[in-house]
């Protein structure tokens, strides 16, 4: 690292956002699963956080990648959660399917649904043909996440597949987040189907854009905000949709994964959670070869090949006297990607002082041998 990065570079996370965030943008795209919810309860926090965002005039909408459920049954659960919504404030990937698939055959062509109810009911609003069975003779497959889904539905989705079939994923998720920690999530089931079939499926949902537009068309959002907890779908479905984003701790992704993304999974901002949509946030800046966001600094070590962290005892507190113990990290990622503005890598980090090592150490960080 020699210096300031190039002017292109000096945007999103380095820039931050000088304000709350609920006042800066007139509409959050709330991903669900790890942001709003794990499992069947609020992240805790975030029902609370969301009703200060809309007192500040902040409007919501849900931009969901799970398709298990319909939007009647998601917008239920989020006001059973204190989180009020109504069924057209809820964009599902079921929904993204069933619209490419009447676009694609027309309505009235023969689909095979794999997933939770979700799946079905939005293809019957989309007026497909839901059939039950691969001797039906589907004109394609939409498979969504489902979490009764086992050998028998799979089973059927391959020989449709094989019988000519069009193979449509609502999402490739690999995982979802629990209390539990990460389990299979549809990526894992459509991975069966693609395995045995060897056909490549087309896949709708998240970081295809047309969810997100979807919701800024409802919305009549101007200045969007896509909260997310995953690079693969929030982060770059934000990218390619053209919205800023802000990537959420609360569900899958964890520090080593953010520094070692790639430009098209570099969000614009970071927080633990949706409380971070009530406060500003914090610019990173260039200070001769290093790099600075609030008490924390960041230099190249080891010929450009890793990254040292120093700070105070805490960060120092941000203008609006609260700090979310993120701005060492923030440092890290502008600094690395500045060095890296075109791929991903990971990248050694060693912390410089007790409390730049546990932090680094938290993060899971830590360079071997590093203190």
């Amino acid at each position: 690292m020699t210096g300031p990065a190039p002017a292109r570079l000096m945007a999103g996370l380095a820039l931050g956002c000088q304000e709350p965030l609920a006042r800066r943008y007139d509409v959050a795209l709330l991903d669900l699963d790890g942001v709003v919810y794990v499992g069947p309860d609020a992240v805790p926090g975030v029902p609370a956080a969301l009703a200060a965002a809309r007192s500040a005039g902040m409007r919501l909408g849900f931009v969901t990648n799970n398709a298990a459920r319909t939007p009647e049954e998601v917008a239920d659960h989020l006001t059973e959660l204190q989180v009020p919504a109504e069924p057209t404030d809820v964009i599902t990937s079921s929904q993204a399917a069933a619209t490419v698939v009447a676009g694609l055959l027309g309505a009235g062509a023969r689909v095979l649904p794999i997933g939770g109810p979700g799946v079905a009911a939005a293809l019957a609003a989309a007026g497909l043909a839901v059939v039950d069975s691969a001797d039906d003779r589907p004109d394609a497959v939409v498979q969504g996440y489902g979490r009764e889904v086992g050998w028998a539905q799979l089973a059927e989705a391959v020989v449709a597949v094989r019988n000519g079939a069009r193979h449509v994923a609502t999402n490739a998720d690999a995982s979802i987040p629990s209390p539990r920690g990460p389990l299979p999530g549809n990526g894992a089931m459509v991975s069966v189907v693609r395995g045995v079939t060897g056909q490549e499926p087309l896949v709708t949902g998240k970081p295809d854009p047309a969810m997100h537009a979807e919701c800024v068309r409802r919305t009549g959002a101007r200045s969007p905000l896509v909260v997310g907890d995953r690079l693969d779908t929030d982060i770059e479905g934000a990218r390619r949709a053209g919205a800023a984003s802000l990537l959420v701790f609360s569900g899958v992704t964890d520090p080593s994964t953010l520094l070692a993304a790639g430009p098209r999974h570099r969000p614009d901002l970071l927080a633990a959670d949706c409380t971070g949509l009530l406060h500003a946030h914090p610019p990173v800046t260039a200070e001769g070869a290093a790099w600075r966001c609030g008490g924390w600094t960041v230099r190249s070590v080891e010929g450009g090949h890793g990254l040292q962290l120093a700070g105070p005892d805490g960060d120092v507190p941000a203008a609006d006297g609260e700090s979310d113990g993120l701005d060492g990290l923030r440092a890290l990622c502008v600094a690395h990607w500045a060095a890296h503005p075109d791929d991903g890598a990971p990248v050694r980090v060693v912390g410089t002082g007790r409390a730049a090592a546990d932090l680094v150490a938290s993060w899971g960080l830590a360079a071997p041998g590093g203190s």
